[in-house]
């Protein structure tokens, strides 16, 4: 297995255990899944994919301006790269990104949304 690979695969694991880890603590938990299936779509230009992953390299890495162990504070850095990511490239996101996004939280019932959606 190449670096590539190998950084491919570290990547994909850290994000899905952080959102299983966070998802009840962050509101924007869906937003982070939805951006992830975005950026995983071949169809996807390449423009909103760099952005996508940008927020989402953001959000996994360890290393943040505000540490994600500080109560509160600690994802207010997070979620501002996740919102603007997602607002910059919204026209983008599909009706089919949001439905996977929404099925992973449907098919992985352990991972609970700080605020469920009816």
């Amino acid at each position: 297995m190449g670096d590539y690979e190998k950084q491919s695969k570290y990547v994909e694991e850290g994000f899905w255990a952080k959102v299983k880890r966070h998802a009840a603590k962050v509101p924007f938990a869906k937003e982070v899944v939805t951006l992830y299936y975005c950026s995983a779509d071949p169809k996807t230009p390449i423009a909103t994919k760099v952005t996508a992953i940008g927020a989402l390299a953001y959000w996994i890495l360890p290393i943040d301006l505000i540490p994600d162990f500080l109560p509160v504070a600690g994802f207010v850095d997070d979620a501002t790269a996740v919102w603007v990511a997602y607002k910059a490239i919204s026209g983008q996101i599909t009706d089919e990104h949001r439905e996977k996004a929404e099925q992973f939280f449907i098919l992985n019932k352990n991972v609970k949304l700080i605020n469920p959606q009816p």
